[in-house]
């Protein structure tokens, strides 16, 4: 079966530059891949043809006349933009034209036509924008939410446990997966009244298998679980942390390396070193998020990468269209149907 990659090659801070450089660099390492390009001719052609991608056999470019800006109100991409690239892209998944949609622009857009065309798996509230982290031990940890849901109720906190859990089920092969909440403290008295609550129905209604309690965000890459939840603000700010300090730092340690002959010396021996160390910090190598919970893969870029972390998003669809993640975590989902209805229940027990 050949995958299909639906590309919104209009979102982006520097879209379609880096989109379509992106699926130049992708193309190399999945040559099977079929790409639906989405966007304005006059701006995605050029490029295409720039990287040698106009009129080859597993390049599809379908014209859009507008584009959902980064500025854009989610109402209003609903109610107008029929023709926009983003919802156009998001529309192939759902009509069964491709396997995944990819986007880089506006996340409170994508995710609101993505969950209004694609729909929410039955049984869960809302979608969760899922990543794998980078860990000590290598072998990452889920986390979510890391952006689309500002406010999040207690009940919705446990779904994106039992939706987190799913999730390292099926794509890292965890058996029982570990679950932990993002809190201030390990201790069960911190934390808001939300994140006391969610405990608290976890405890009450069994709903989450090998919970673990409060997590610190010093311990987010320490290995100690495979899957931390958190809400939508607290994660995309965790995130946005975590990419500043790698980026300060590497600054720093280049401005050091360079500053006198002893330490440029040091740094050419070291180099291999300094190598393998770069790579595994790359956020750009763990670019490409899930909307965990729609009956459809949508990944969202982060809008301000370049080519090569667009190339690793692509990747990251390609992989859970061909291991068939989302069929997987639909019944996985499915299976724990009971657990939701008991954990909702359970909201109201004191």
């Amino acid at each position: 079966m050949t995958i299909t990659l639906a590309v919104d090659a209009m979102g982006g801070d520097k879209a379609p530059f880096v989109t379509i450089e992106g699926i130049a660099l992708a193309r190399k390492k999945h040559p099977t891949i079929l790409f639906k390009v989405y966007g304005l001719e006059s701006s995605v052609i050029p490029e295409l043809k720039k990287h040698g991608l106009w009129e080859t056999k597993n390049i599809q470019f379908v014209p859009c006349s507008e584009v959902i800006s980064g500025d854009t109100e989610p109402r209003l991409a609903i109610r107008q933009f029929k023709d926009s690239s983003m919802r156009c892209a998001i529309q192939a998944v759902s009509d069964g034209e491709a396997n995944a949609v990819i986007s880089a622009g506006n996340t409170g857009a994508y995710m609101v036509l993505s969950k209004l065309l694609l729909k929410t798996i039955p049984g869960l509230q809302r979608p969760a924008i899922t990543t794998l982290l980078p860990t000590k031990d290598g072998k990452g940890v889920v986390m979510l939410d890391l952006g689309a849901n500002v406010h999040v109720p207690a009940d919705v906190l446990v779904q994106f446990c039992i939706m987190g859990q799913a999730f390292s089920k099926s794509v890292q092969g965890v058996p029982n997966p570990s679950v932990a909440l993002l809190n201030i403290g390990s201790e069960e008295l911190k934390g808001t009244t939300v994140l006391k609550e969610a405990q608290t129905m976890i405890q009450k209604s069994g709903a989450v298998a090998n919970y673990k309690g409060f997590i610190e965000g010093d311990d987010i890459f320490d290995s100690k679980v495979n899957v931390i939840v958190t809400d939508g603000f607290t994660g995309n700010v965790a995130l946005k942390t975590i990419e500043g300090t790698v980026n300060f730092f590497g600054g720093l340690m280049r401005e050091e390396l360079k500053r006198t002959w002893v330490s440029k010396l040091g740094a050419f021996l070291s180099r291999s070193a300094f190598q393998a160390f770069k790579k595994r910090l790359d956020p750009r190598r763990y670019n490409g998020a899930q909307f965990l919970g729609l009956r459809g893969i949508s990944i969202k870029s982060h809008g301000g990468t370049d080519g090569f972390g667009f190339s690793c998003a692509l990747s990251v669809a390609v992989d859970l269209a061909e291991h068939k993640v989302n069929e997987s975590l639909e019944r996985e989902i499915e299976s724990l149907h009971e657990k939701l209805i008991i954990a909702e229940s359970s909201a109201g027990l004191e």
